[in-house]
Order: C-alpha cells, then structure tokens, then sequence
C-alpha cells in the first residue's frame, strides 16, 4: 500500500494509575478523556477529525494534519486540555479522576493511505510518554492535573522562541534513558506553572511573614485619601492598641 513521508506533529497521553479502577470506571474517563481532547484541540484550531488517532487503551496517541503549528500543540492545547481536566475532577469520585502524562515530539513518519503511521518519531515519543522524569513530575506534585515532556527538537521549534501563552522559563531540561532512547527533554508542570524542583521544599513561613500578612490584612479604603508623599498603614500591635504611621514621621497611638 502507497505511504508517503510527511513532517507530522505528534502528542500522546496516558492516565496516571488507570488499572484496577474496574471497568465502568475506566469507559467513564476514557469518554472524558476523549471529548477533553476533541475540544481541546478544536479550541487549538486543529481539525479533531483530520488528526490520525490511535487509542492507547488508557490513553491517545494523535498525529496532527499535515503544516498544524507545533506551538498549538502547547497553547492553547496543553493549557486547555489542563483546565477541562481539573474541572472534571472537582465533580468526579475518586474512580474517575483524572491525571494525565504527556508528551510531545515532532518528525518526519510514513503515512499510509489507511490512516496508518510508523517512523522513528513514534518510537520517540513512546518512551517520551513513559519516562522517569514526567511520572517523577506527576509522583512529587500530588495536586497536579497533568505533567509534559517535550522532545528536545520539539522544544526548540516551539518552546524556545516564547510565543504568546508559551512561557520557556516554565520548562526545566531533564534526562531521559529509556530502552534504546538516550536524550535530553523538556519538562513542564502547568499546574504549578513550570516544572518542581527534583530536590528542595518551600521554605517555612515566619513570624515576620505573618506580621506583613496581618499588616496587609489590615489597609482600608482610606490609604488612598491619605496626603501624597505619605504612606498610612495600620498595622497590629501586640499590645492593646492599634498604631497608624504616616510616611512623614507622625505617629498616633489609639487605645482600644
């Protein structure tokens, strides 16, 4: 059967821990999954019915048309598909929540006139899909939706540049090996608007942090009546009253 080479666009998903779930549950998040992505890549301005579709049992694998843009492949694809989940899972039980790895990579495969596709890429984007790094991602950000990982060459065709709603200090570069494919990728987290740390945590709020919060806390509408080249604020004081300090110095004590 005739195939011809073309430069094709290509993302993957798969739902994080889809076994054992039962199979009711299992239809019920692959129909999600499904109308997400439809919509989410409609919104994109891809053709959901022009793209080549393979069904992953627990996930998608999509070939985009032929000349679709890498950089909607991110945004507003990934950003969308992301808030279409979350909403989903505020509603849903526990069953049927969902939480998705992706990737993305971009090459030259053969098509065949039955829709089918082989090429390198594909192999590619496999191991993109089920390597340490994103599910590392998705294992340490429990609050996460969903977690990326883009091909080197897919980053710099569609990352590098920054476009609108593409922001390239959200990806972190990472190392994958796995099976026969040795590289570097691109991670992002987009719930937390780029990738966590491997190691490290927040550090501890202090006092002095809850002070300022208190002291924010506590503006009213006045401050903008205040003199100009004077700064009000009413802050908490630990005693029994409240202080009010002008920029110029004054000082006013009220008891309480």
């Amino acid at each position: 059967m005739e195939e011809v080479r073309e430069y094709r666009a290509l993302f993957a998903v798969d739902i994080v821990g889809s076994s054992g779930r039962g199979d009711v549950a299992l239809e019920q998040i692959r129909q999600v999954l499904s109308a997400a992505l439809h919509a989410s890549f409609t919104r994109g301005g891809v053709d959901w019915d022009d793209c080549l579709r393979h069904d992953l049992g627990d996930g998608m694998r999509v070939v985009a048309p032929a000349g679709t843009p890498e950089t909607s492949l991110i945004h507003p694809l990934v950003h969308e598909l992301t808030a279409r989940l979350r909403a989903h899972n505020l509603l849903a039980g526990k069953p049927t929540r969902i939480r998705l790895r992706m990737a993305l990579h971009a090459g030259s495969v053969q098509v065949g006139r039955d829709g089918t596709v082989t090429g390198r890429p594909l192999e590619v984007l496999a191991r993109l899909l089920d390597a340490e790094p994103v599910r590392t991602a998705l294992a340490q950000a429990p609050e996460a939706t969903t977690a990326l990982l883009v091909s080197e060459h897919f980053h710099e065709t569609a990352v590098c540049q920054g476009r609108p709603g593409i922001e390239p200090a959200a990806f972190r570069r990472v190392d994958v090996r796995e099976k026969e494919f040795a590289g570097s990728a691109w991670l992002h987290v987009p719930a937390y608007g780029g990738a966590p740390q491997a190691t490290g945590s927040a550090p501890n709020r202090t006092a002095s942090d809850a002070d300022r919060t208190a002291s924010d806390a506590n503006r009213t509408s006045s401050d903008a009546d205040a003199p100009a080249g004077n700064t009000k604020v009413i802050s908490k004081a630990s005693g029994h009253g409240v202080i009010y300090a002008l920029g110029n110095g004054t000082m006013n004590i009220g008891g309480k």
